[in-house]
């Protein structure tokens, strides 16, 4: 509601500012006095639980009110070291006294000064993110945290919650861990600041949902700003993304809006070849083009027609500078039992070598490497950044493994008996007996375990029909198929939906069991029923790519239905047909 006009934002952003300087001054104040019932919720980064709440508003990451990045930020006020070091942990709620307002983050450059005998001797200055969350009130008024540590990590790592724990340090960050007083300056054209306000205001949110939902903040903090920083190739990635958002949601058209995306869609290109021609810099050209091929995924339309590269051209210059970085054999350090973290950008390219290769029809490049980790029972970290295990993509790697194989003329007898390994490992993942649930708590908030646990259900039933598609003469109305597909649209209950929820996040499992579904399927009223509640959003992305993939595929295939057929078309040849080269992940 307060950022429907500049006004009632300004208002809100002073009410902020009110409670940030009345709860510094509690702060030096209140340890012998209580605070009445009037006084506003301090910004303490407390967790909730479902038995001292009964508020059911959603959290959600909004855009920040002010970014670092804006000219009128005059956000300031003095905090103690380390106030703002770390982002929220993940249960948040709105506080009762202000229900209109659910949280959000709000950017601010906090200044610490050392005076010694009233002589100003150093100045500190950090721009930060925290979320507006207001913490119960209790009997007493004050909050019992130490006094200088109680943001820090070891805090919340030395308790235990009636929810689900807050974890940190998923992965080992490209650009490595960065000091809490570190200001990114980020290098860029008047020209083109718009493009980059409207990547950090609006694109950000939709690359990295998941990791977010695991890490509140870590994809802006650890991955997005610091590329943009330290790397000018990836700066022309995002702004060329950025462009191509902004055609696509605001109906630009025209020189202006193309050029935009060209100019950056070409410097990135340039730089990237330059940079390998030198055979140098092999971490950030890695970053750059893992970005031109997701952050793809979640902007422009299916009728984009401007010139680009083919994701798996992108994708072969990436693999190419994984191993220059000798990042798979990085990941025989790391088993079951060991600490050490997986390097993010291994993550992200194993996720989208394991489901690209599914679009083309052949063998995950580092299906190897899937199997070694999948044995020792390690982790990359597949579930943490975006939702499904990793036994189950480590599969879904084999099934992709043995379709490549079956195009090249393998055995019926030998494939029916691969099919029934693979199906037979599947069915040591399945769930227990309610362990699939709301991800939503008491309080309204997303538990990210079991979200994460939905939505590998979704990737596993996926999986199982993708295998059932493979067993010689299976048609989409075996009963099998019409079973999983049923099953299919009754999991995706558990899904938060709408422009909040996760169903971008679910494209490929999409894809896979909407391809096989039938006129009369529960899955086609489901699928309509979520795009609506979706909104605008439905349109743009892989999301909206594959809507229109399932909608030319179900016009082809019904009508051969109605004619008495059972001989269904393959999405692949529907994307063939179309002229299209995409990633739907």
């Amino acid at each position: 509601m307060w950022w429907s006009t500049g006004e009632k934002r300004r208002q809100q952003k002073e009410m902020i500012k009110n409670v940030i300087k009345h709860t510094q001054l509690t702060k030096k104040h209140s340890q012998a006095v209580p605070l009445s019932a009037n006084t506003p919720p301090s910004l303490c980064h407390s967790i909730p639980t479902s038995d001292g709440f009964n508020d059911h508003a959603v959290h959600t990451r909004a855009p920040s009110v002010e970014s670092q990045l804006s000219s009128s930020c005059g956000f300031q006020h003095t905090a103690p070291e380390g106030y703002f070091a770390m982002g929220p942990p993940q249960h948040i709620v709105s506080h009762p006294q202000y229900p209109m307002f659910s949280p959000y983050e709000v950017d601010i450059k906090t200044e610490r000064q050392i005076f010694v005998n009233d002589v100003p001797t150093r100045r500190d200055s950090t721009i930060s993110t925290f979320s507006t969350y207001q913490p119960p009130p209790i009997s007493s008024g004050i909050l019992d945290y130490p006094i200088d540590s109680w943001v820090q990590q070891d805090y919340f790592e030395s308790h235990t919650f009636a929810e689900e724990p807050v974890d940190f340090n998923f992965f080992e960050y490209p650009h490595g861990p960065l000091t809490p007083s570190h200001e990114a300056v980020i290098d860029v054209e008047e020209c083109d600041q718009h493009l980059l306000n409207h990547f950090l205001d609006n694109v950000l949110r939709l690359i990295f949902p998941i990791l977010d939902v695991n890490q509140h903040g870590s994809a802006r903090s650890d991955v997005i700003l610091p590329g943009l920083e330290a790397n000018r190739c990836y700066l022309h990635c995002c702004l060329s993304i950025s462009a191509v958002h902004l055609k696509a949601t605001q109906g630009l058209e025209g020189e202006q809006i193309d050029n935009d995306i060209m100019r950056h869609r070409y410097a990135t290109i340039s730089e990237l070849c330059e940079a390998l021609g030198r055979d140098t810099d092999h971490a950030r050209i890695l970053e750059a083009t893992l970005g031109m091929i997701f952050f793809q995924c979640s902007v422009g339309t299916p009728d984009d027609r401007l010139r680009d590269i083919p994701w798996h051209q992108h994708f072969s210059a990436a693999t190419s500078l994984v191993n220059k970085l000798e990042l798979p054999a990085s990941l025989s350090t790391i088993g079951a039992a060991t600490p050490t973290h997986s390097p993010f950008n291994m993550t992200l390219a194993s996720w989208i070598d394991i489901l690209g290769a599914t679009m083309l029809g052949r063998s995950p490049v580092f299906a190897d490497t899937y199997r070694e980790q999948n044995m020792a029972g390690a982790t990359l970290g597949l579930a943490e950044l975006m939702g499904c295990e990793d036994r189950i993509m480590f599969l879904i790697s084999e099934i992709a493994c043995l379709e490549a194989r079956i195009a090249d003329g393998m055995d019926v007898n030998i494939l029916c008996k691969y099919i029934e390994i693979l199906g037979t490992e599947m069915g040591k993942t399945e769930p227990l007996s309610g362990q699939i649930t709301s991800a939503i708590s008491a309080t309204g908030v997303i538990r990210p375990k079991q979200l994460c646990a939905n939505m590998t259900n979704i990737f596993r039933l996926a999986a199982r029909i993708y295998l059932c598609t493979l067993v010689p003469g299976y048609q989409n109305s075996n009963v099998s198929i019409v079973n999983l597909v049923a099953a299919f649209a009754d999991a995706m209950n558990f899904i938060p939906a709408g422009p909040e929820g996760f169903d971008r996040s679910l494209v490929w499992p999409i894809l896979m069991a909407g391809s096989v579904s039938l006129p009369q399927s529960q899955f086609r009223s489901m699928f309509t029923e979520r795009c609506t509640r979706l909104g605008e959003a439905a349109h743009f992305g892989s999301f909206g790519r594959v809507r229109e993939l399932l909608k030319a595929l179900w016009s082809m295939n019904d009508n051969t239905y109605a004619c008495g057929e059972r001989q269904s078309v393959h999405w692949r040849d529907v994307i063939q047909q179309k002229g299209w080269d995409v990633l739907l992940i």
